[in-house]
């Protein structure tokens, strides 16, 4: 900035604020008015929403649950549980309710207590899930051969 230039060149007019009282009320508003235009967002809002299924084999709500399960690590494997191959189904009904059916590497895993507990609050925190279950399952029991390529080129076996 110029050290010549007067500090009352720099004033700056604000623009009024916009107040309640100013608003026009179309049933009140005499008809002298310009008659609103049609609001562009008139046609989306109106818009009805597919009637797609809620739960169910490739459901929007099934797909947050498995993408949710693939934030969870196995703490011994850098792999998370889905790609891991511990997960063997995931069903999400018609009302909202999600139920895992898994298995863990060993019965003697050491997260044996408290893994199906985190799966449940962290599938039951999907947003549109309204409860969540797991059903930890042996039989067939986990081999590597469940993972999938990713897991496998994750831990170099690919």
């Amino acid at each position: 900035m110029d050290s010549s230039t007067d500090q009352s060149d720099m004033t700056v007019n604000k623009p009024p604020r916009a107040r309640v009282e100013d608003a026009v009320d179309p049933d009140t508003a005499p008809a002298s008015a310009e008659p609103r235009t049609r609001d562009y967002l008139d046609g989306f809002l109106a818009a009805k929403v597919a009637d797609a299924p809620v739960g169910g084999d490739g459901s929007e709500l099934q797909a947050d649950v498995i993408a949710a399960l693939r934030e969870i690590f196995d703490p011994e494997i850098p792999v998370n549980i889905y790609d891991l191959g511990l997960i063997y189904g995931v069903e999400v009904d018609d009302e909202r309710d999600a139920t895992v059916t898994m298995t863990l590497t060993t019965p003697h895993c050491p997260v044996a207590e408290s893994m199906p507990g985190e799966i449940e609050l962290r599938v039951a925190s999907v947003p549109g899930i309204r409860d969540a279950e797991v059903v930890l399952v042996w039989d067939p029991p986990w081999g590597p051969h469940k993972m999938s390529d990713e897991a496998r080129l994750e831990l170099g076996m690919l």
